[in-house]
Parts: C-alpha cells; sequence; structure tokens
C-alpha cells in the first residue's frame, strides 16, 4: 500500500487510539505513520521498541547506539512540544510481543509504522501484522524510507532491475513522488498511566568518554537534520562534482546518518535538491546543475540498496553472482586484525582504518580504498569486512553496506572486476594529492614530503631518516606486495572458474552430488577471541583451533567484544606465519598502471584464519610483532585543530564527506561490465536466494 493511499485510508476515523510505532523514521516531519494517525481525529500513542537481539549479528555499534539515544531524546521532546504525553519506550528480546503488550495496555485499535525493507524487518513486519490482525487490531504500513516503493520499479517485462543505470533511469522517468508531509499541529495521547515505559540504556562507563567526543562533532536529531541538509544546499552542493572526492576537506554532504536514522526524509533532500538544480538551471549554472545530477544519484544509490535487498533479501550474506560462490577466499585473522588496526603499511589504507576506529566514520572514497584493499589485496571474505563496517560506522547500514561490498567483491552484475587491483598509492594521490589526510591520522609519517607520503617504502634512507619514519619500527612495511597479491589473486581467479565450470558440468549431465550451491555447504565458525567492539556479553575461547587457509564457503562473522582497544592490543598471532617484505618498493613493471576510474561507494561494514600458536614466548611474539608491524601510535594522539558544526574537537578530526555517493560513471560501468560479462557470460547468473531458507548466524 502506498504511503498516500494508507494516508487517506486513516483518515476520518475518529475516536481511536493509534500506536504509531517508530524505528528507523526518528522525526515529526513527512513522517506519513505519524500523520496519519493525527488525521484519524483520535488518541496518538509514540512507542519505541528497542530488541537488538532480533538483530542477531548485526547488534548495533557503539556509535551507532549513541547516535540512536540522542535522536531518541530529540524525538521525544518533539512529540512532547506537540501534545504527546511521551514516547512509549520498550526493552524487549521481542519487539512484536513488546508491541502487542503496548497495544493492550493503552486500549488501542490501531498500529501505524512506516517500512523497513531489510530481510530482518520484512520478517519481523509480516509476523507483527499476523499477530495483532488476529487480535482485531488494525494495522497499516506506510513508505517513508524511499521515493518509490521497490515493487512499483520494474523493467518492461516487470521484472526487478539488477543494474543500476538502468534502475535509476527508470526512477528518474517515473512521477516525482510526492511532496514531503508537514508536522502535525497537534498530538493527543490520552491517559498512558497504565503503560509503562522503560529506561533504554545504550551506552556503559566505558564508552561515555569516547561517546562524550561525538556529541563535540555531531547533533543528531531531525531538526539538526534539517539544519544540515541546509547548510550543505546552500554551501558544498554547488561544488559536489569537483570536490566529491576529495578526502581532506569537508566537501560533501555528511547527512548519511541523519537518513539511515530516518531523521531526514528522503523526499526532502530530492525536492530541494530538484528545485536548486532547477534554479542553477534557469541561471545556465551548468556546474551546480551537474553537481546536483551528482548528487540525486548518490540518493538513487540509497534507493537501489534497500531495492536490491528487497528482492535478493540474502545480499547482505551470499554473492549474488552464482561464480562467487567458488572463490577461495583467504581465512586469516592475522591479515584481519593488521588491516582493522590500520597496521597494513599502505598509508591511506592506515589512516582510513584509524579515522574510523577513533570517529566512526569515513569518506566514501577512503571506504573504497580500504574495503578493495581488504578484498583485493589480502583476499578476506567480504561480509567480514561489511559486518566491521556496521560494528564501527555512525551510518552503519545493512542495505548500503551490503550494496557497497558486494559490488567491490565484483558480486553485482555491473560491480566491479574482482580481477581489478587499486594500488593505493595512486588511489592516495587522487583522493589525497598533498597528503593532509594521511598526516592528519599518520602522525608518524607527518614530517614526510608530500612527494613520498603514499609510498614511503621507495623514499630514500636519508628521507626516512630527516621525517624520523624507521620502516618495520615506528610505521610497518606493507603487510603484502601488490605484485604478489595480484598473482595470488588471478591463481585463485583461475581455481574459482575451474571449480564453477565443474559445477556447472555436473549439474548439465543430471548428477545428484557435485560441488552444488554453497547454500548447502555448513558454514564456518569464526575464531571466539577475535575482539572489537560490539557484543556486550564475554566471548567463550575457541575448542579446535583452525589453521589459515582459503575456503570457498560463506563465511559466518565472528563474535566480537568492547575490551579491544585498538592502541594498546597486541596481536595474538604467529607472525612467522607472515613471509616478511624485504623489497624496498612496489615494482614498476606490475600491470597496475593508473586508469580511469569509475566512482564508487561504500556506505556506505571476521576471519577464521592463522591462529596463534600457544607454544610461542611472549618475546618472541613481541620480536615478531615489532619486526612485521611496527608500533603504530595511539589515535589519540592524531589531534586536531579542526572546528566546526558548534565545537572543537581536542582528540580526532571529523568527518570530511558524506558517505553516500556515486559508485561508477554510468557509461564506463556499463562498458566495462559488458566486457566482463563478453569474457565470463555465466557470471550473469544471478543467485535467486529469496528461495533459500538463510541460516541463522
Amino acid at each position: 500500500m502506498s504511503a498516500s493511499q494508507s494516508s487517506m485510508s486513516g483518515a476520518g476515523e475518529a475516536g481511536v487510539r493509534t500506536v504509531v510505532w517508530f524505528r528507523r523514521d526518528l522525526r515529526v516531519e513527512d513522517n506519513p505513520a505519524l500523520a496519519a494517525a493525527a488525521r484519524a481525529a483520535g488518541e496518538v500513542v509514540p512507542a519505541y521498541v528497542w530488541a537488538p537481539e532480533e538483530d542477531g549479528p548485526y547488534f548495533p555499534g557503539r556509535v551507532s547506539r549513541w547516535w540512536l539515544s540522542q535522536s531518541l531524546k530529540h524525538l521525544d521532546a518533539s512529540l512532547r512540544r506537540l501534545g504527546a504525553t511521551c514516547l512509549v519506550t520498550r526493552r524487549s528480546a521481542d519487539a512484536v510481543v513488546a508491541l502487542l503488550d503496548i497495544v493492550r495496555s493503552t486500549g488501542a485499535t490501531h498500529l501505524f509504522f512506516n517500512h523497513l525493507y531489510d530481510p530482518l524487518s520484512l520478517v519481523r513486519d509480516h509476523r507483527v501484522k499476523e499477530l495483532l490482525t488476529a487480535e482485531g487490531i488494525t494495522v497499516r504500513s506506510f513508505n517513508s524510507d524511499l521515493l518509490y516503493e521497490p515493487w512499483e520499479v520494474l523493467d518492461d517485462d516487470g521484472c526487478p532491475f539488477t543494474m543500476f543505470a538502468p534502475f535509476w533511469n527508470r526512477c528518474l522517468c517515473m512521477p516525482d513522488p510526492a511532496a514531503p508531509l508537514l508536522p502535525p499541529k497537534k498530538i493527543n495521547s490520552g491517559d498512558l498511566s497504565r503503560c509503562s515505559s522503560d529506561e533504554l540504556i545504550f551506552e556503559d562507563e566505558s564508552e561515555r568518554g569516547s561517546n562524550a567526543l561525538l556529541a563535540r562533532a555531531w547533533s543528531p536529531g531531525w531538526q539538526n537534520a534539517d539544519k544540515a541538509l541546509t547548510a550543505f544546499l546552500n554551501g558544498p552542493l554547488i561544488d559536489y562534482s569537483v570536490n566529491r572526492k576529495k578526502a581532506d576537506s569537508a566537501s560533501t554532504s555528511l547527512l548519511s546518518p541523519y537518513l539511515h536514522f530516518g531523521e531526514l526524509s528522503v523526499r526532502k533532500v530530492f525536492h530541494q535538491v530538484r528545485m536548486k538544480q532547477l534554479m542553477w538551471s534557469n541561471e545556465g549554472n551548468h556546474a551546480g546543475e551537474e553537481s546536483c545530477t551528482w548528487f540525486l544519484r548518490s540518493i538513487g544509490l540509497r534507493e537501489y540498496s534497500r531495492y536490491l535487498t528487497f528482492n535478493h533479501p540474502c545480499s547482505h550474506e551470499k554473492p549474488l553472482l552464482s561464480h562467487l560462490r567458488f572463490f577461495p577466499w583467504v581465512v586469516n585473522e592475522v591479515y584481519f586484525k593488521v588491516w582493522r588496526q590500520g597496521r597494513t603499511g599502505y598509508p591511506l589504507v592506515d589512516a582510513g582504518m584509524r579515522e574510523l576506529w577513533a570517529t566512526g566514520w569515513l569518506h566514501d572514497r577512503i571506504r573504497v580504498v580500504v574495503s578493495s584493499f581488504f578484498v583485493k589485496v589480502l583476499q578476506l571474505p567480504w561480509r567480514w569486512g561489511m559486518k566491521y563496517f556496521w560494528d564501527t560506522l555512525l551510518d552503519a547500514d545493512l542495505e548500503s553496506d551490503a550494496l557497497g561490498w558486494q559490488y567491490i567483491s565484483g558480486s553485482l552484475p555491473d560491480g566491479r572486476e574482482l580481477d581489478r587491483i587499486d594500488n593505493p598509492q595512486f588511489e592516495g594521490y587522487k583522493f589525497d594529492p598533498h597528503g593532509e589526510y594521511v598526516r592528519r591520522w599518520l602522525p608518524e609519517l607527518a614530517r614526510l614530503p608530500t612527494e613520498w607520503i603514499h609510498h614511503p617504502w621507495d623514499a630514500p634512507d636519508s628521507v626516512l631518516q630527516a621525517a624520523g619514519v624507521e620502516l618495520g619500527s615506528n610505521y610497518p612495511r606493507p603487510i603484502v606486495e601488490l605484485d604478489e597479491a595480484n598473482s595470488r589473486l588471478q591463481d585463485a581467479l583461475s581455481e574459482m572458474w575451474e571449480l564453477e565450470a565443474a559445477s556447472r558440468a555436473a549439474m548439465e549431465n543430471g548428477m545428484e552430488e557435485g560441488l552444488g550451491d554453497s547454500s548447502d555447504v555448513a558454514l564456518i565458525d569464526f575464531p571466539q577471541e577475535l575482539q572489537m567492539e560490539v557484543d556486550r556479553q564475554p566471548v567463550r575461547p575457541t575448542q579446535t583451533p583452525m589453521m589459515a587457509g582459503r575456503r570457498r564457503q560463506d563465511q559466518m562473522v565472528p563474535s566480537l567484544t568492547s575490551s579491544f582497544i585498538r592502541a594498546e592490543t597486541e596481536l595474538t598471532a604467529d607472525f612467522d606465519n607472515i613471509s616478511e617484505d624485504s623489497r624496498p618498493e612496489v615494482p614498476s613493471n606490475m600491470h597496475l598502471q593508473p586508469r580511469m576510474e569509475r566512482e564508487e561507494t561504500v556506505d556506505g561494514g571476521t576471519s577464521n584464519g592463522a591462529m596463534m600458536n600457544g607454544n610461542h614466548q611472549q618475546q618472541n611474539l613481541q620480536n615478531n610483532t615489532r619486526r612485521v608491524l611496527g608500533v603504530a601510535p595511539s589515535v589519540s594522539e592524531a589531534s586536531s585543530s579542526w572546528t566546526g558544526r558548534g565545537g572543537i574537537v581536542p582528540v580526532w578530526s571529523p568527518p570530511a564527506a558524506s558517505g553516500h555517493s556515486d559508485p561508477y560513471a554510468a557509461d564506463e560501468a556499463d562498458i566495462s561490465s559488458r566486457n566482463y560479462l563478453d569474457r565470463h557470460p555465466q557470471s550473469h547468473t544471478m543467485m535467486n536466494w529469496s528461495q533459500v531458507n538463510s541460516r541463522s548466524h
């Protein structure tokens, strides 16, 4: 049911009490469910249920929980100003049970809520409608998160699109979405004395200090989202087409957290950007008009991420192209730990990972760099990186993260070819040409000249000595040589195609057994001692250590704990399993030359692998750690005098860009994907994961 139809159906019903279930729509402006309830001329009970256990491995990370807590306070204050008694909050392990209790205790006759499109929410929403309808409750749902519902955008054959460019072109040819709704003039909640609220706790004592820094740089809440949109429209938008790639400056929207939590209406963003575009077009400002086109394309990518998740519910777990089932991912806990600690030896990658840990934010270009390095150089399973992004990003968004990581791993029909490695050195001079971003987050390299800032291993000894850089001591050498990584990637791709061909031949011969579907393969457990910042319960040690190696099965995300402290944690792994990198430079004869790049985003996010040998002595571990990785300073040393959004941040620099951007230029993406499919026509086979029973992780 469309928003307009649902809203009209709720109008004119007098004497009703409606529970409005808030989720990722934490605003009173352009909220169809709230507007319909207010127009019903009855009492409105706003409610929020916190049931993170239902999300399984996707328990919100610290920074995401902080944002949610602030946004709920802001929403509660807004509802009270409109006349509501309060925002009823419940803590429960089952959202449906909690909603049913709220409905019964308030005597409500209606339940209104807005759609979500991730698989967990789709299942929950169906259950809500079934159970409450059986209780005689009228349940209605609305569209508040998208310009168009996923089932409204189809190709000429009535089928869902499988590539972004034709999807977005179809959207642009459709009638403009409805204008955003104004906030209700008044809300009456009636007597809520029998409906108790729970105090929701989103942080513990150990997290309050870090969260206080977030409050210096960000202002959650739907009214602050409106201010941020206005600031972007009147400032960086006009030069967005030119500045969107710059990682060392605040030149993009910074709206992605507001959009994720529903504090900002995507319809409002769309209409206001289109008005700017029309104004600049009439003025002959072609640069401003092009900037609007690029930014609307980034909104289209967000739209497409929900579209893809709705039509392929397992897209956050399984590759959408069938042959990727057989890719032999490297299962290596050491590589994963080095990557997330920012000690890979590649400055742009390390700077990005340290910023992510310290701030919960990454420029979308840096998201692409670190994720591409993760998948193609380290060849770790893409789902591990996606899960880490989910755990650490302020704007962690399951749909957008799945789209970005599937794109980077070559799992989409129009995604990046998996055989294409991006050289971090070239990417550095493209997105951080003056090295300011690297210097901000890697203070140990701050004195290096710009000429060497993105490839210190090539710098003469005299330059390194003058800059105070000792490779392998205070900054690590590259953990993997790019030519070695490229050779290993080509071998893995050859193995993948051989396995895919064998599986296809077995199926064509009518064999019931064979390699078959990866969904039929048992999932691999992850090392329990892997420590990061998500799960609130301590983990149990694994009973049977697993050796590093390649696995083609779908990967489970490992359990994570809040005890991981970036600056102080020592690597607990056998570094003798990693070959030392003694060469001083990236070979110049590699075929990784700069070329025209498509635009991409990972907005939009871990390892079974080399386990610690318990017989190694602590001294050997420390020596190996220093020799291979070097000693990285605490992120607290990466201070900055940046001022903005109302305060000075004494420890870390706030974000430099929005998490929403274009993933690829249309023409090149279409040509490149066609060339790739010409070489491997079978790779265009899309997996219909909606018919596969998803496993509980």
